[in-house]
């Protein structure tokens, strides 16, 4: 299964925010540090912003942070929400759906890929802040 650069996105999002141990982070700190358009990190965090996911704070000593400490949020939570139930193939105009079970075979894949990302936690993946001090630095907004 390929992950949409929505989601992606999304997760890079709040990996970032679950290594900023709860500060504020600014949209435009974690679209640097990532190099990817802020406009469209804008769109993202609203949309994780009314699932709950994050929190947001207006203002100028405003920015965002997790709505929920990191160990409370999987990653499969964050994958449903950002990519959907969408099934993976559509059998709906294919001659051969009567008969065939390949349908089937691609749910229960799907099932078992969803299961391994509702096992893992953000906290998990984002357990080593200091390693990632490298990269970009994760400094909350005092």
């Amino acid at each position: 299964m390929k992950l949409s650069r929505y989601t992606d996105y999304a997760l890079r999002a709040l990996i970032y925010l679950a290594a900023s141990d709860g500060g504020l982070v600014s949209i435009r700190q974690i679209a640097e540090a990532h190099d990817i358009s802020q406009n469209h990190l804008m769109k993202i965090v609203q949309d994780l912003g009314i699932a709950g996911f994050i929190r947001t704070t207006r203002g100028r000593q405003g920015g965002l942070q997790l709505a929920r400490p990191a160990i409370e949020i999987t990653i499969g939570q964050v994958v449903r929400h950002t990519e959907g139930d969408d099934p993976l193939v559509d059998c709906s105009t294919c001659r051969i759906s009567q008969g065939c079970g390949l349908p089937a075979v691609i749910s229960q894949a799907r099932e078992a890929f969803m299961g391994v990302l509702d096992t893992c936690r953000l906290s998990d993946v984002a357990r080593m802040p200091g390693a990632f001090q490298h990269l970009f630095p994760v400094q909350s907004r005092s």
